[in-house]
């Protein structure tokens, strides 16, 4: 059962919300102020789905309170609640990490019709790609399968299944999910690629489809850099718990069949072809934190990232590919 919890410091309000969102089966948590709401999601991080808070409450405001649980677990629906005096900052409050707001006074049919469309809407991101979703509302052709230039970048943790062995489900699960998948695939997100899918502990990110730049293959290599990066500073600060992820870096450049494949039963948006073995194969043979890239790559971005050649190694099935790299960083900042 989903659990949402209601922060309001009016208990009326906090109950009539109950009674409205108790009538969809939902499990209903109450807190009156942004402090009790926090140690609540503390507790329950892995439980709550949604928290609905007062935007005007004594202490920390709800956007001050939607802030503090976002970094406990971001994966949080946050809604704001706001009469309509303070819509304005509602409004802005959504470029705020805020998922959406509801209004007082509220009607109550409204209010379930708009929490199942934040859930709604929650799912369709985890499973359809950001770029995928704009173009579907505009019919675009580029979804349609078509041969492209892309660039493939997977990502992979070393010696998971000894990581996955020393610790609990749950210890599993939020390392997976708070340490690893939801700040790669944010980065993913800030250098303009397509999150293609999680296949076990390998993430798969596309550059270049849907949307097609001039520097795809660049921002590919600088995405890596930068999640080299961010779990550098994660195993940081998991050392206390003697938790570390190491992970390494593929990346492959070349023609591929993009677009929506799938059965009636199921379609989804990807990528086929030579450039995704490839940077698969590269991924395997990485070292923790090493980025390989393939000559495609290479000669796409050698003048704005320090390279190595690495010695001839044998890419079964992979006839052609003589020459591979590893990225050592970058010689100036992609924007």
């Amino acid at each position: 059962m989903i659990k949402i919890l209601i922060v309001d410091d009016e208990e009326g309000v906090r109950r009539s919300l109950k009674k409205v969102l108790q009538n969809d089966d939902y499990e209903i948590l109450l807190a009156e102020n942004g402090m009790e709401a926090i140690e609540i999601v503390q507790k329950l991080i892995n439980e709550i789905e949604t928290v609905i808070s007062d935007f005007k409450m004594p202490g920390l405001n709800g956007l001050e309170t939607l802030t503090e649980i976002g970094k406990i677990n971001p994966e949080i629906i946050k809604v704001i609640l706001t009469g309509y005096a303070t819509l304005d900052r509602a409004i802005e409050s959504v470029n705020s990490d805020i998922d959406g707001f509801l209004t007082k006074p509220f009607n109550n049919n409204e209010i379930r019709l708009k929490i199942k469309e934040f859930h709604v809407k929650k799912r369709l991101k985890q499973f359809v790609p950001d770029q995928v979703i704009k173009e579907l509302q505009k019919f675009s052709k580029n979804l349609d399968p078509r041969d492209q230039r892309i660039t493939i970048l997977f990502t992979d943790i070393r010696g998971f299944s000894k990581i996955s062995e020393s610790l609990t489900p749950q210890g599993l699960s939020e390392l997976l999910n708070l340490n690893y998948f939801y700040p790669l695939d944010n980065i993913i997100f800030a250098f303009n690629g397509t999150l293609d899918k999680h296949i076990g502990d390998s993430i798969m990110g596309i550059f270049g489809a849907p949307i097609t730049q001039n520097d795809d293959a660049r921002r590919a290599v600088a995405c890596a850099i930068e999640m080299r990066k961010k779990i550098a500073k994660i195993n940081r600060e998991m050392s206390k718990k003697n938790i570390k992820i190491p992970v390494g870096f593929g990346i492959s450049t070349g023609e591929a069949r993009v677009g929506i494949f799938g059965s009636t039963i199921r379609k989804e948006y990807t990528a086929l072809g030579r450039p995704v073995n490839l940077a698969a194969r590269l991924e395997r043979i990485a070292l923790e934190d090493q980025i390989i890239i393939c000559s495609e790559t290479f000669t796409a971005v050698k003048d704005f990232f320090k390279v190595e050649k690495i010695d001839p190694v044998n890419l079964r099935g992979m006839g052609g590919e003589r020459m591979i790299y590893n990225v050592i960083d970058a010689l100036s900042t992609i924007n």
